[in-house]
């Protein structure tokens, strides 16, 4: 490709997640995506797509995101354009070209807008690294704010269905879409052959598996990021509902004809799914791709993250969080020493409850 003009057919979605499933590498990806994240950053990296056109802020400067920077690391061209509505005005599939930050179409200009490059992005997160401070308190408020009603799921639990896949004195594996999890979900090949664990997987979690040869035992979400053709692999479905009963996935299974159960709880699906788990008796549970920091929260848009808190407080004494671990543990290793570091992790979480007088009152300790 050359660095000035570059000629593909025209892909669009508002969805990142759903496009990259039909993007060939020659194509012009045009996303509205605000705050572009890691897992859709490394997922368009995967598609080999070499121009991306998003007309939304790919940095918006909320906060610390790294997702642009590395996207353009991995080579893609990065074009921010928000004048205009290109989505109305570009078919899915029609022929485009970009000269620098420019789109024509049949040699006529369509838009104009900022390719981002590395060093400006660069300098941008560094910028923004330096006011994390406002962002964290922000969001701590909002999580304490909630803490006191969702820690209900500690001392009343949550109402699970029945399901025919039996988790008791079984190890569990829970896969979510954070970043990296593909390659921590490859290092942790040799513990699945092992152990055989439960597969569960919460939303696109489940096409991850799959790649790897695996069938998911359960699926939990909202099924948003998942294809049809995986919702029909005979795992059990478990759809996750809104306090009040609404599920949003539940119109697309039924027109699919999939059973399902459906399950009302605050929080994310992660949560369910890792809290699943832990009530259906698992013996261990190691998670790959879920969340548990403040810009993976930012990233997807959640205020705070008082349910994953009381999450990780009761299913810790039995959790391994394998995030990461591809940047840690050879193939040769294994996961198990990262044993030490999830025993570590819920010794900070508990001496922070034991140090805060409005913590220790939220969990009646």
């Amino acid at each position: 490709m050359s660095l000035i003009e570059h000629t593909g057919s025209a892909r669009l979605g508002k969805r990142t997640k759903e496009l990259v499933r039909r993007l060939q590498p020659d194509d012009i990806a045009i996303i509205d995506h605000t705050d572009l994240d890691r897992v859709s950053a490394e997922e368009l990296l995967e598609s080999g797509v070499r121009v991306v056109v998003n007309v939304a802020p790919s940095q918006s400067g909320r906060f610390p995101n790294p997702g642009p920077l590395q996207l353009v690391r991995g080579g893609v061209r990065l074009i921010d354009v928000q004048d205009g509505d290109l989505f109305a005005e570009l078919s899915d599939g029609e022929k485009l070209t970009v000269r620098g930050a420019s789109l024509f179409r049949n040699g006529t200009c369509v838009a104009t807008g900022r390719s981002l490059e590395e060093r400006e992005l660069a300098r941008a997160l560094r910028e923004q690294q330096g006011r994390v401070t406002e962002a964290l308190q922000e969001f701590a408020d909002n999580t304490l704010h909630y803490l006191r009603d969702e820690g209900k799921l500690l001392t009343e639990g949550i109402d699970f269905p029945g399901l025919e896949t039996s988790f008791r004195d079984r190890h569990a594996l829970v896969v979510a879409r954070g970043p990296g999890f593909k390659r921590d979900l490859r290092i942790v090949r040799g513990y699945v052959r092992d152990f055989r664990p439960v597969l569960v997987a919460v939303d696109g979690g489940a096409e991850a598996l799959l790649e790897e040869g695996w069938t998911p035992d359960v699926i939990v979400g909202d099924m948003d990021s998942v294809t049809d053709t995986t919702l029909r692999c005979g795992a059990e479905v478990l759809v996750h509902a809104y306090r009040e009963g609404h599920a949003p996935g539940e119109a697309r299974l039924q027109r699919l004809g999939v059973p399902f159960h459906t399950v009302a709880a605050p929080g994310i699906s992660e949560d369910i799914a890792l809290l699943l788990a832990h009530e259906k008796g698992a013996e261990l549970i190691v998670a790959v791709g879920t969340h548990f920091n403040l810009v993976e929260f930012l990233e997807r848009s959640r205020a705070g993250m008082s349910s994953t808190f009381v999450t990780r407080l009761k299913v810790g004494e039995i959790l391994i969080d394998a995030k990461g671990v591809s940047r840690l543990v050879s193939r040769r290793i294994g996961v198990w020493p990262l044993v030490l570091f999830a025993v570590a992790g819920l010794a900070a979480v508990i001496v922070a409850v034991l140090a805060s007088p409005a913590l220790r009152n939220v969990f009646g300790l």
